[in-house]
């Protein structure tokens, strides 16, 4: 699996770099083995991960539109999304970031595998899936090592669509544009899905 760098991983990087188990710079070739093979506690650990993050993004969010409105929102997403990833990654054993299949800024844009997880959430819910639940997990085998990758899918949800929906106002889109002259995340509907949280850590070698 391809990993981008991108603001959200690079402590996680840097770690990995420190201790001598570096994240690969890709994986397009790597071999999924089962997810039974996925020790639990890892699954666990990335769900609490998943979890922190974003509720403390949404508070973040929540209190910058209560401040200044949607448009105040997506300037502290652009800085405070990557510093809440770059502190949990700091703060374990895994790379934490987000990807879509319509991104809005380009460094979270999905790898192969990940645009392929990303499909099957799609198809998932359209066979009649809910989102609360919907998760992939893997071990990604590369180079002689092992590593971990968890995706947990991301709803659109009603409070998404003031910045990402089918009738953004022109102030939001003027400060999307300054802040993401490559975005591609509006024309959502609420129910559909956004994209997925991404988590990798590599496993210990025997």
């Amino acid at each position: 699996m391809t990993m981008h760098i991108r603001r959200t991983l690079a402590a996680a990087v840097a770690l990995a770099a420190a201790t001598g188990v570096a994240v690969p710079a890709d994986r397009a070739g790597a071999q999924d083995a089962e997810a039974a093979d996925v020790p639990q506690e890892e699954v666990k650990a990335a769900r609490g991960l998943v979890k922190t993050f974003f509720q403390e993004l949404k508070g973040e969010l929540t209190a910058a539109i209560k401040e200044g409105g949607p448009t105040h929102a997506i300037g502290v997403c652009n800085e405070v999304a990557p510093r809440i990833g770059g502190t949990l990654s700091a703060e374990s054993d895994w790379s934490i970031g987000r990807t879509a299949l319509r991104v809005r800024n380009p460094r979270n844009s999905p790898s192969p595998r990940e645009r392929a997880v990303l499909k099957s959430f799609q198809q998932r819910h359209a066979d009649g899936e809910g989102f609360k639940t919907m998760e992939d997990v893997a071990v990604i085998e590369e180079g002689g090592r092992r590593y971990v990758h968890y995706m947990k899918a991301i709803p659109t949800q009603e409070a998404c669509l003031a910045c990402h929906g089918t009738e953004v106002k022109e102030e939001v889109l003027n400060a999307v544009d300054e802040n993401y002259p490559a975005d591609g995340a509006t024309g959502f509907e609420k129910g559909e899905l956004r994209g997925a949280f991404s988590l990798v850590k590599p496993l210990p070698t025997n």
